[in-house]
């Protein structure tokens, strides 16, 4: 009996998404489980926050965020770094 491994897709169905959801598909193997999730869905919204996902396009596998998708997302501090919000 072969474990699939689950694979996660969390996406806004936008093109940068799309290549994404292409290219974890190309890269799959036959014990990979793969599910595109819609973050249009809240139940989808809460098990991306749940596993720590900022934005999107983010891949899990295995319950665990990819190491390429952790730790983006908009953080405050580099906005304001940028200007954001300065006269």
């Amino acid at each position: 009996m072969t474990v699939k491994r689950k694979v996660e897709i969390f996406s806004a169905g936008c093109p940068v998404c799309e290549d994404v959801v292409a290219l974890v598909q190309r890269l799959a193997c036959p014990s990979c489980g793969v599910e595109v999730l819609n973050m249009n869905d809240i139940e989808v919204v809460r098990r991306a926050k749940a596993l720590g996902v900022h934005s999107v396009p983010a891949v899990a596998i295995d319950g665990q965020l990819a190491g390429c998708c952790a730790g983006r997302g908009v953080d405050e501090q580099a906005l304001r770094t940028a200007g954001l919000g300065q006269p």
